[in-house]
């Protein structure tokens, strides 16, 4: 348990060497040359954690170069908006941290999206299958929103869908995909799993292909309200599982997730779960560790891209 009044929460110094400590854990490291001979610039001509290089001679700061950079929100609230949607196991609406931090609905918004933006997996992950001992992955499907019922007049708005890579005693991957066919999952599949995994899946024909060029491949025939095979050992529980707590979000939490925006919403679940046996201070340090290389921009909509 993380108790929210730790003074990192709402002092800006306080935050700055809590964000430094993560960050920098072998002192200051320059964003501009990776150097680490660095000399900190006291005194009151310097704002407060100003840093020189003292190869390139260029300043920077702990946020430079991350979603924080050149930010008008204080340090500290930024914490404590990533911590909020770390320890909030359905995630936590704009709305809810506009009232709890004290800012406009469209900053707000926007710090939840460059925080779930940190969230993402890093490129360099191997394939799921590849380390765990089972080395058993479940592919699923979900749709999100595109209910009639949902609707009083105008147009159903399109489903989109969401597929999930559950790694049995591992991680998840979930992607948002235009079309459900077996090409499209093919290739959402070998890319993101080893070919030494077994695949779990439905009885769905769009993964009797990609299952031929796995180790092996199981499924099980939910038509024919068919759960579990061999001994409870071939199923895809564990993905619906992971998307029974999705759907907890989509429908208690954020209510709409629109598809520009729908990778964001799914990256910010998958960090959830990947770091489900961590406490939540814990879970909030590495979503801090992965802020760099991901610089804060906001553009109007109706301004033109440069």
């Amino acid at each position: 348990m993380t108790n929210i009044t730790a003074p990192h929460f709402h002092d800006e110094t306080k935050a700055r060497e809590h964000l430094e400590a993560i960050r920098w854990p072998e002192g200051p490291f320059c964003p501009h040359c990776g150097s680490f001979a660095a000399t900190r610039l006291e005194g009151k001509k310097h704002r407060a954690g100003l840093i020189q290089c003292n190869d390139c001679r260029e300043q920077y700061t702990v946020t430079v170069g991350t979603v924080f950079e050149r930010s008008k929100v204080p340090l500290h609230k930024w914490l404590l908006c990533n911590h909020l949607l770390c320890a909030s196991k359905k995630g936590m609406s704009a709305k809810q941290i506009e009232r709890m931090l004290g800012v406009t609905y469209k900053t707000a918004w926007f710090m939840c999206h460059r925080i779930r933006e940190a969230m993402k997996a890093d490129e360099t992950d191997g394939p799921l299958g590849g380390n765990t001992p089972s080395r058993i992955v479940e592919a699923d499907e979900t749709y999100v929103g595109g209910k009639a019922k949902n609707r009083a007049w105008g147009k159903i708005p399109e489903k989109k869908i969401v597929v999930s890579l559950v790694e049995r005693e591992g991680h998840v991957r979930s992607f948002h995909i235009a079309n459900l066919n077996a090409k499209d999952i093919r290739a959402l599949i070998v890319t993101n799993v080893d070919r030494k995994a077994h695949l779990m899946t439905d009885e769905s024909s769009m993964y009797k292909q990609v299952g031929l060029e796995m180790r092996a491949h199981t499924a099980v025939h939910h038509g024919k309200k068919q759960y579990v095979r061999h001994q409870g050992l071939s199923h895809s529980n564990t993905a619906e599982n992971f998307f029974s707590i999705f759907k907890r979000g989509v429908i208690g939490t954020y209510h709409h997730m629109s598809e520009a925006h729908l990778a964001r919403y799914t990256a910010e679940f998958d960090f959830r779960y990947n770091t489900r046996t961590m406490t939540d201070a814990e879970r909030s340090a590495v979503a801090l560790s992965r802020i760099g290389g991901k610089r804060l921009t906001y553009r109007r909509t109706d301004a033109i891209a440069a």
